[in-house]
């Protein structure tokens, strides 16, 4: 997923490893839960839609910026790591939108 997904990665995970939600805000979002860290993500990714709608392409990209690390943040708490991101989105390349979904249990 690239390098700089990687370094963010391994940063959430020394943060939620360290606990220390007086030094980290990682810590502190991780010390609410994973119920506030979801929360934290929805609010950013309805920001995210905002920003595409209303704002510049500066703004939809700092508001993007904020919805991966908040994504990254979740992900880290649940054990999931970018490379298994990043193995999902290639099982699915090549194969239709459209066909992906309809094949999914939903």
């Amino acid at each position: 997923m690239g390098p700089t997904l990687m370094q963010l990665e391994t940063v959430v995970k020394d943060r939620l490893a360290a606990a220390d939600a007086g030094a980290s805000y990682v810590a502190s979002l991780a010390a609410k839960g994973r119920g506030k860290i979801a929360q934290k993500l929805g609010e950013e990714a309805v920001e995210t839609v905002i920003a595409a709608l209303t704002e510049d392409d500066a703004a939809l990209t700092g508001e993007a910026a904020d919805l991966i690390f908040h994504l990254t943040v979740l992900l880290s708490e649940r054990g999931i790591g970018w490379d298994a991101v990043a193995a999902e989105l290639a099982r699915r390349h090549g194969t239709s939108g459209h066909a992906e979904k309809a094949a999914r249990n939903d």
